[in-house]
C-alpha cells in the first residue's frame, strides 16, 4: 500500500490511535484548566470531550451563540458525571474579533482566581465559498484578518500575560490551523487560507522567541470533517471524512511534554506521532533546519541570513 501523498508517515491516520489516547497515563492533564474557543460545536466540541477524558481539571469553552455552549456543557456534564464527576465545564459568550469582548473574558477569569494552562485556539472565521477575491468587499476580506490573525493575536498576550501566572510555570498553546495554507491553488478560499497562514506563521515566530518550556506552541492540521459549517457546503457521500476524535485526541497529545519536540511546527493531526519520533531523517531535519515544518516558500528550503551580507 503505498503512503498517502499528504504523509510524512507511512501511516495516515483517520481516526483516533493508542498513541494520542487521551487515557495514556503520560498524557493526562488533572490540575490543570484548559480553555478552547469555539468549543460548544464541531472540533472544538470534540476537543472538550477529549480533554475531559485525560481528566483536565476545568474546561472552559468559549463561543458566541449561548445556546449552543449551554447544550454542550449539558452534554459534557452528562457524558462525565460517572467518570470524570470532578472536571468542571464552563461556559463564556465571547467573540474573538472583538477586542473588548477578549478582554472581559480574561478579566473575568482573573476575577474568578482562574488560571488557563491551556489555551486552543479553535475559533476562526470562515469566508464563504465561491466568490472571486477581488470581487470581494474590503470589509469583507479583512473581518477573517481581524478574527484569524488578530484575535487570535490577542487571545494568545491575554493568556501569556495571565495576573495569576506563577513564576515559571510552562504554558501551551494549541492552534488550529488548515491544511489550506500550503495548498496551491485553492480558489474561493483565499481570505480563510491567508488569513490561517498568517497566524500560523506568526505563532511560529513567537514560538522561536520562546523557549518550549516556557511556552510550548504546536499548530496543527485538524482534518476535514462533516461538521455544522462543512455541512452547509457539502454532502456528507462527498467526501470521506475524518473522525472527530482525531483532533480531539490530538490536541491533548499537543499539549503534553511528549509533543515538545514539535515546538513552533505546523503537523498534520493525521501523521502518526510514533513514526515520526522514530524516523531518523525526520528528527534530523527537525533539529537542523529552523524552517522545517514552518509556513514559508515551497521550493526554498532555507533562507540563511547571514548569506545576505556575505561577498
Amino acid at each position: 500500500m503505498s503512503r498517502n501523498p499528504n504523509s510524512l508517515t507511512n501511516t495516515y491516520h483517520r481516526d483516533t490511535y493508542p498513541a494520542i489516547s487521551p487515557t495514556k497515563p503520560s498524557l493526562n492533564q488533572a490540575g490543570r484548566t484548559i480553555l478552547i474557543t469555539g468549543g460548544g460545536s464541531g472540533i472544538g466540541f470534540a476537543i472538550a470531550r477529549s480533554f475531559a477524558q485525560a481528566s483536565a481539571s476545568r474546561i472552559i469553552i468559549v463561543g458566541r451563540r449561548a445556546s449552543v455552549l449551554e447544550e454542550a456543557a449539558s452534554k459534557l456534564r452528562e457524558e462525565f458525571k460517572d467518570s470524570h464527576p470532578t472536571t468542571e465545564f464552563i461556559i463564556r459568550q465571547g467573540d474573538i474579533g472583538d477586542d473588548s469582548s477578549i478582554s472581559a473574558l480574561w478579566d473575568y477569569l482573573t476575577s474568578q482566581n482562574i488560571f488557563v494552562r491551556v489555551l486552543v485556539l479553535n475559533a476562526a472565521h470562515v469566508t464563504p465559498w465561491g466568490p472571486d477575491t477581488l470581487k470581494m468587499d474590503k470589509g469583507d476580506l479583512m473581518e477573517a484578518f481581524d478574527v484569524n490573525i488578530g484575535g487570535n493575536f490577542l487571545m494568545t498576550v491575554k493568556f501569556v500575560n495571565q495576573p495569576l501566572r506563577p513564576r515559571g510555570e510552562q504554558l501551551n498553546l494549541i492552534n488550529l490551523s488548515t491544511a489550506n495554507i500550503h495548498m496551491y491553488p485553492l480558489p474561493n478560499q483565499t481570505p480563510y487560507a491567508t488569513s490561517k497562514s498568517g497566524f500560523t506563521t506568526l505563532i511560529g515566530r513567537i514560538a522561536d522567541e520562546h523557549p518550549v518550556e516556557e511556552l510550548q506552541i504546536i499548530s496543527f492540521n485538524p482534518g476535514a470533517h462533516y461538521s455544522e459549517s462543512a455541512a452547509k457546503y457539502f454532502e456528507k457521500g462527498h467526501y470521506k471524512w475524518d473522525e472527530m476524535a482525531l483532533p480531539g485526541n490530538f490536541a491533548v497529545w499537543a499539549a503534553s511534554p511528549e509533543a515538545s519536540w514539535l515546538h513552533g511546527r505546523f503537523v498534520w493531526a493525521h501523521w502518526d506521532v510514533d513514526e515520526l519520533r522514530a524516523d531518523k531523517e525526520f528528527m534530523k531535519r527537525l533539529d537542523q533546519e529552523r524552517g522545517f515544518l514552518k509556513v514559508a516558500v515551497q521550493g526554498l528550503e532555507e533562507v540563511d541570513f547571514q548569506a545576505l551580507w556575505d561577498n
